[in-house]
């Protein structure tokens, strides 16, 4: 097996526009979750949106990659490097403008769910594999996953992985709106009042490189962290629903592939969308095999970015591991469950060395993603 590490990251959230912005307040147990009225013909609901008016995917994930490049010391173009970049929704918003008649026709092609990555490959000047999964809200880690069997395969030395969902089109909201799963007031995950999930805007962008490529191109660069394994599985049950015991296979799996014990894991980035079935299912796993583990979701902050939910959760795992600061599960107040919840406070007793990171998605998607501590030595993005 290859050693895989990350060494740059790029972040963009209704919380901030970097990395560091998002994870500050973040810490700092903030919400970027309001009501808004993006489209008159549609009722206010609560959505996490980096703007006042709804963006376009290309301007998210484009100055997000620019953003990881420049974190990992590279300079374009990266010709001997592949690109994957996940989305769930793509370019609907154009879709949807062009089947109202406000956008023309004619650059249908430009539109097409592949178009994100063959965009962020054309600006990093990448000749190696481009992809282009999507697998719901699992889609972030799915991407993740290609990134690193590209390395593991031996098919290049480097890969731009992005993820990226900017959902707040009339479509998205009426369908979730539809379904029941909107939340009323704001996104409460594992709270004994939760009802629902929000919508959020966001993207997110990690290098990863092989530990070989890394230390020779630079021999003193800074790595997040180490891709130690992944349990990837479909509960083969429901188009909208999760299974219980879907949850046990793919974290059982995780661990297996990642050579952990589950004591060995000190913190849990937890789907955590907010819904009633999800945060049960979820909990249900934790309590079986990680009862010890710190556990928070970060979507009562940022909202629910889909597709782009995994690989976002993937940065802030990497940001716990670099600062040995945890993010509190904002939104709980008073829990459902009987897990080790991050409160308020950033600050963890306890040295933090082996990460999960979890995604479930529609269609029965289950991945988790288990990271290993980088150098001790980087300058971390907030003070201790």
């Amino acid at each position: 097996m290859v050693d895989v590490v990350v060494t740059g990251i790029g972040l963009w959230t209704a919380l901030g526009a970097t990395a560091q912005t998002t994870w500050t307040h973040l810490l700092a147990g903030k919400s970027a979750i309001a009501f808004r009225q993006p489209f008159p013909s549609l009722p206010a609901v609560p959505l996490a949106m980096v703007g006042k008016f709804p963006l376009d995917p290309d301007t998210l994930v484009t100055e997000t990659v620019k953003t990881a490049v420049a974190d990992a010391g590279l300079t374009v173009p990266l010709a001997d490097c592949g690109v994957v970049v996940g989305s769930s929704r793509s370019y609907l918003n154009r879709w949807e403008a062009m089947a109202r008649g406000e956008q023309s026709l004619e650059p249908w092609l430009s539109a097409l769910p592949c178009g994100l990555s063959h965009q962020v490959a054309q600006g990093v000047g990448c000749q190696g594999p481009v992809l282009a999964p999507m697998a719901a809200c699992a889609t972030g880690l799915w991407a993740l996953f290609q990134g690193y069997m590209l390395l593991q395969t031996g098919q290049c030395e480097r890969v731009v992985v992005a993820a990226v969902d900017a959902p707040i089109t009339p479509l998205t909201l009426a369908g979730f709106r539809r379904m029941g799963a909107m939340a009323k007031e704001g996104c409460y995950p594992f709270d004994c009042d939760r009802n629902g999930l929000v919508l959020g805007e966001g993207a997110a962008a990690v290098i990863l490189e092989t530990r070989t490529a890394a230390s020779r191109d630079s021999p003193d660069g800074q790595i997040y962290g180490q891709i130690l394994g992944f349990g990837l599985s479909n509960d083969a049950y429901h188009i909208s629903s999760s299974q219980r015991d879907g949850t046990l296979t793919v974290a059982n799996q995780c661990l297996q592939r990642s050579g952990l014990h589950p004591d060995d894991i000190d913190y849990i980035h937890t789907h955590g969308t907010g819904t009633r079935l999800n945060d049960a299912n979820e909990a249900y796993m934790i309590e079986q095999l990680f009862p010890r583990a710190a556990v928070s979701s970060t979507k009562g902050a940022t909202g629910h970015t889909l597709g782009a939910a995994g690989l976002i959760g993937t940065v802030f795992s990497l940001l716990s591991l670099q600062t040995q600061c945890l993010p509190p599960c904002v939104g709980l107040k008073q829990p459902e469950f009987a897990l080790n919840f991050v409160d308020g406070s950033a600050r963890w007793p306890h040295p933090i060395n082996h990460v999960l990171c979890s995604s479930f998605g529609f269609g029965g998607q289950n991945v988790l993603v288990a990271f290993r501590r980088g150098k001790p030595t980087i300058t971390p993005l907030v003070s201790r």
